[in-house]
C-alpha cells in the first residue's frame, strides 16, 4: 500500500529521486509501522469502548475529563463541549448519559459555587484504568526503551507530523506537495487527527458546532 511504484507512479508527488534504494525501502518500512500502529490504537479504543460499554464519543469525554482531575483542573460542560467541536445541547445529553449510566457526576465548582464541575465516579475511574491506563502504561514503557537519542529524532518525526495539515498532503491550496506546510494551526487545537475518523454518537447527529 505504500509502495512508491503503485502510490506514485509517475514520480510527480513523492520525492524518491533524492533517496538511495535502502533509505527508501526504510521509508516504507516506517509508514507501514505507522499504519500499524493506526490499526491497533484504534482496536484498542474499540476494546476499550466496549468494555465500557459506552460509544467514541462518550469515551473521548471520559478521557477529557481524567485527564482534567489529574492535573487538578476542574472540567466544566463548557470545557467538553470545546474540546469534542460539540454544541451545549448536544454535550449536556452526553453528560446526561454518562451521569444516568454512573460514570460522572456533577457537583459545585471548588472555587465558583455557581459553577458545576465533572467528576468522573470511582467505578468508572478504576475501570478506565483496567483499559485505558494499562494502554497507556505499555506506551510510555516504549518510549522509555528508547535511547535519548531515539527519542528526539522521534520526537522530531511526529512534529513534522503534526505540522503537516491534509491539504499540504493533499497538494491543495498551493501548498507543495511532499513538503510540510506549518500554518500556525498545527494540531495542538481539538480537531480531527489522524486516528479518528467521524466518531459521533448517532444520537448527537447534526448537532455538532458548523466548521
Amino acid at each position: 500500500m505504500h509502495d512508491p511504484a503503485l502510490m506514485d507512479p509517475d514520480g510527480s508527488r513523492l520525492r524518491t529521486r533524492a533517496l538511495a534504494a535502502d533509505e527508501l525501502v526504510e521509508v516504507v518500512e516506517v509508514m507501514r509501522a505507522m499504519r500499524a500502529w493506526k490499526i491497533e490504537e484504534a482496536r484498542q479504543s474499540r476494546v476499550s469502548s466496549e468494555f465500557m460499554r459506552l460509544g467514541e464519543r462518550d469515551m473521548q469525554a471520559l478521557r477529557f475529563i481524567l485527564a482534567g482531575e489529574r492535573a487538578h483542573e476542574p472540567v466544566t460542560a463548557v470545557m467538553v463541549a470545546e474540546y469534542l467541536g460539540i454544541t451545549s445541547a448536544a454535550t449536556t445529553k452526553l453528560l446526561d448519559r454518562l451521569e444516568q449510566a454512573g460514570h460522572v457526576e456533577r457537583a459545585r465548582h471548588p472555587d465558583d459555587r455557581r459553577a458545576i464541575v465533572l467528576r468522573v465516579t470511582e467505578t468508572t475511574r478504576d475501570d478506565a484504568w483496567r483499559t485505558v491506563g494499562v494502554a497507556h502504561a505499555r506506551r510510555f514503557a516504549a518510549a522509555a526503551r528508547l535511547s535519548s537519542a531515539e527519542r528526539r529524532a522521534v520526537i522530531r518525526f511526529l512534529e513534522d507530523l503534526a505540522a503537516t495539515t491534509a491539504g499540504a498532503e493533499l497538494g491543495v491550496g498551493g501548498h507543495e506537495p511532499g513538503h510540510a506546510h506549518d500554518n500556525g494551526g498545527g494540531v495542538g487545537g481539538r480537531g480531527a487527527t489522524p486516528t479518528e475518523g467521524d466518531d459521533r454518537d448517532p444520537r448527537d447527529a447534526g448537532e455538532r458546532h458548523p466548521a
